[in-house]
């Protein structure tokens, strides 16, 4: 008999969530408690991360632990790693969701805060993800890392110019499907979800004649949810997609078909 919730099931799973005290990562981090994974989050700020763990330990029952790093720091990470490996144990999913952006023309942007932005939203990824790897396979056991990208990297979103954004996320899509090949036979698939316009705190402060740009050019005319990017996280994240990586999964509400 097929059991449909064992699919999806995370028991026996530990999943580490970075920038994961809000937007996207904040809410998935509860969808991967829901299915029964241990959760590690991780943010800048320790103090925050250990309250959101808390909270998501006291609402599913699941073992949790509240990490602060800088995911641009080596030594941070590598700590960050450790100390969920000590705590909760060693992780075998990772939300790679950590980023920023400063919405800023080509020709405006400080190149320090070019630097910054693919130091966080690319250079991050890639740190996290081969501690992550590297862990996984030193103790032979296979994973699942899940990249969060944007539409960003397939479409240059208007009006707001943002080069520094859009370019780091094209490169965390060709990383995912890098790393992809890279790992696949230890074990280690590596995927990418690229949401739309999501209704997060980001999103939430930008000035309304920008966004009302981007709900006409979005065909569902709206943002998504939070909780709408979690189905596509916890299908990489679980047995659901045993034979996918490499792979991108647009949550856009059809925009990029444009």
């Amino acid at each position: 008999m097929i059991k449909i919730a064992d699919l999806f099931s995370l028991k026996g799973n530990t999943a580490i969530v970075t920038g994961g005290t809000s937007g996207i990562g904040r809410c998935v981090a509860n969808y991967l408690a829901s299915a029964g994974a241990f959760v590690a989050i991780v943010a800048t700020h320790g103090d925050v991360a250990q309250k959101v763990a808390s909270e998501i330990a006291a609402e599913y029952g699941v073992k949790t632990v509240g990490v602060g790093c800088d995911v641009t720091d080596e030594s941070a990470v590598d700590q960050m790693i450790e100390t969920v490996s000590n705590t909760i144990g060693t992780a075998d999913v990772l939300l790679n969701n950590a980023g920023i952006n400063i919405p800023k023309s080509a020709l405006e942007v400080d190149f320090a805060d070019w630097k910054r932005i693919l130091d966080v939203n690319l250079n991050g990824a890639f740190l996290v993800a081969r501690t992550f790897a590297k862990k996984l396979i030193s103790e032979k056991k296979p994973g699942s890392i899940i990249n969060v990208a944007s539409i960003s990297a397939s479409i240059i979103v208007q009006p707001q110019s943002q080069a520094a954004y859009n370019a780091s996320k094209a490169a965390l899509v060709h990383l995912t499907k890098s790393l992809a090949i890279e790992w696949v036979n230890y074990g280690i698939r590596v995927n990418v979800v690229s949401p739309g316009y999501v209704w997060t705190e980001m999103n939430q402060i930008v000035d309304k004649n920008i966004t009302d740009v981007w709900m006409k050019a979005t065909p569902f005319a709206r943002f998504a949810t939070p909780d709408e990017m979690a189905g596509g996280v916890l299908y990489f994240a679980s047995k659901a997609s045993s034979y996918a990586t490499g792979s991108e999964l647009l949550i856009d509400g059809g925009i990029t078909c444009l």
